[in-house]
């Protein structure tokens, strides 16, 4: 028995004379190149639409848009690979037309165009509508954190700063311990005091570099700054507080089909909810919208917001109360009473008004009973020799209706995870996409929109097909 034998390399081979016999009829090249055919890119805000009549023809911004999303569908993000491809890929040289613009002018391409992309995300999302691929009831809303080029190393906090200050004095103060002692002993040290010496000056050196950036930090009002992306913040939730920006999506439920994207360099997402709920309602030009998202996006105001604009909110509410922490009742066993404008303990007391605050822009009511020094349930309730107080919003209402519409609907939070959770999952790890090649926040936000386009072209096509696709292009 013998092994399968390849062919001769000095057989002679007679390809097709036509490129186009390379391409299968369902190969998502002629995807990309029908649709980048019927964007408008002087609409969408590209460079070099119209060619000068001088000069060196440059090329055609619809054949690098080709090539950079061919490139994010298919793991292949940088200048320089994209550059390789376009020399070795038969699907790339049909889709270029045997075009190889060099990496400088594909790099180029992007960081000059960088707000153009989210116009063409857009444009493919309105494909999806015009499709059906798109509900529009209901979305869930969530973010990740993406690793942005800045090392952990190279990004300072106040406190951060301070350490490293106090380091370098008890360093400098070693050193020169250890010269006074060789000049007692009369006899060289392990060190020479000449290396030693030099080691002072650079750690002086240091010493003032640091001591420049606490200024510039006090002096910004940030409470850290990044040296390589100076946009780019150290993040809670992310391993050894790595260096970050914070990615927003909204998901429609029908398809899973990734509908408004945005960026942030906010750690947190308890300012976002508003923000991306407006864009996605405008994004599909609806006037209401049901929007899901986890306890992080909890927020009084956000949420009064969402609702006043027409957006239907399950956000379910984080317990903070110190009491609860501690063992003890919490505001959730009071309940409200909006005839009396009173409160319910679980001993049955009515706590009334009492009096009214501003703080900062907002207004809080406080209410207590006199009856908490003889009641029975005093130690399991408060600490306080007095009795407990309750602290409540103005818009306290708004934040009760939507405890409630969560609590009458359990298993729209459990369809948010199906829903929001695996497409962060697809563009990270299977797309390879979880850290970003470019500085700055607008920069970021091109690489961000370039990464969702690739996903929904990849779950659209798995739905209708190339042909599918091409033919609601026509």
């Amino acid at each position: 028995m013998s092994y399968v034998e390849g062919e001769s390399r000095a057989q002679r081979v007679l390809f097709p004379e036509v490129l186009d016999d390379y391409i299968t009829e369902d190969n998502l090249v002629r995807f990309i190149d029908a649709f980048v055919d019927g964007l408008e890119m002087e609409k969408l805000g590209f460079d070099r639409t119209a060619p000068k009549e001088t000069g060196r023809p440059p090329y055609d911004p619809r054949d690098l848009l080709k090539l950079y999303i061919y490139g994010y569908l298919n793991r292949v993000r940088t200048g320089r690979r994209l550059e390789r491809e376009c020399q070795r890929n038969v699907e790339l040289m049909w889709l270029m037309r045997k075009l190889r613009p060099d990496f400088k002018t594909i790099t180029d391409f992007r960081k000059d165009n960088r707000k153009a992309f989210r116009g063409v995300f857009r444009q493919f999302v309105l494909l999806c509508k015009g499709l059906g691929l798109v509900g529009g009831e209901l979305v869930a809303v969530d973010g990740s954190k993406f690793k942005a080029v800045n090392s952990g190393q190279r990004n300072f906090s106040e406190k951060k700063l301070e350490e490293r200050l106090k380091k370098i004095d008890e360093k400098v103060e070693r050193y020169l311990d250890e010269m006074e002692r060789g000049d007692e002993q009369g006899k060289e040290t392990e060190i020479s005091a000449a290396e030693l010496k030099q080691k002072i000056e650079k750690l002086k050196e240091r010493k003032g570099r640091y001591e420049e950036l606490l200024k510039e930090l006090a002096a910004s009002g940030q409470s850290q700054v990044s040296l390589t992306d100076p946009q780019s913040r150290a993040m809670a939730l992310t391993p050894r507080g790595e260096v970050s920006y914070n990615v927003q999506t909204a998901v429609d439920r029908k398809y899973h089909l990734i509908v408004e994207q945005d960026d942030t360099n906010e750690g947190l997402d308890n300012h976002q909810l508003f923000t991306m709920a407006q864009k996605t309602k405008q994004m599909l030009g609806q006037d209401e919208l049901q929007v899901v998202a986890d306890m992080g996006y909890y927020n009084h105001e956000e949420l009064k917001r969402c609702e006043e604009a027409g957006v239907t909110t399950y956000v379910s509410k984080p317990l903070v109360s110190k009491n609860t922490a501690r063992g003890l009742f919490g505001k959730e066993k009071f309940v409200y009473e909006a005839d009396g404008d009173c409160y319910r303990c679980p001993a049955k007391e009515r706590l009334d008004f009492r009096f009214e605050t501003q703080e900062g822009d907002k207004k809080f009511r406080y209410y207590w009973t006199n009856a908490c020094p003889s009641c029975a349930l005093k130690p399991q309730c408060t600490t306080d020799p007095r009795f407990h107080r309750i602290k409540r919003w103005e818009h306290e209402a708004v934040l009760e209706q939507i405890e409630q519409r969560v609590k009458a609907n359990p298993l729209i939070l459990k369809l948010r995870q199906q829903l929001v959770e695996h497409p962060f999952g697809t563009i990270k790890f299977w797309n390879d996409q979880r850290h970003f090649l470019m500085r700055g926040l607008e920069k970021v936000k091109a690489e961000f929109s370039l990464s969702t386009l690739a996903y929904d072209i990849k779950r659209a096509l798995n739905i209708v097909g190339v042909k599918g696709l091409i033919a609601a292009l026509n």
